[in-house]
């Protein structure tokens, strides 16, 4: 889904809070705490958060959205994914 160089994507249809289902299932045994720690990041302005489950640093998508453009990466918070 990566956009051409300087075009900016359209963010998805759904909150920056709400990470697409293909990225983190409702059945995830983390999502609760990964979901308070992605809003707690986003609260704060900060570009991410420790995952709760595995320590590793996770992009939220308020960052992601000011970028513009989609890595193709599989980000966890991705806000162009629909």
């Amino acid at each position: 889904m990566a956009a051409k160089r300087g075009r900016r994507l359209p963010l998805a249809d759904r909150p920056l809070t709400e990470p697409h289902p293909a990225r983190l299932p409702a059945g995830h045994p983390h999502r609760a705490a990964i979901l308070a720690a992605h809003t707690a990041a986003l609260d704060a302005g900060a570009a991410g958060y420790l995952d709760p489950g595995t320590g590793l640093f996770v992009l939220t998508a308020a960052f992601l959205a000011r970028r513009g453009t989609c890595c193709d990466q599989g980000c966890r918070h991705c806000p162009y994914l629909a």
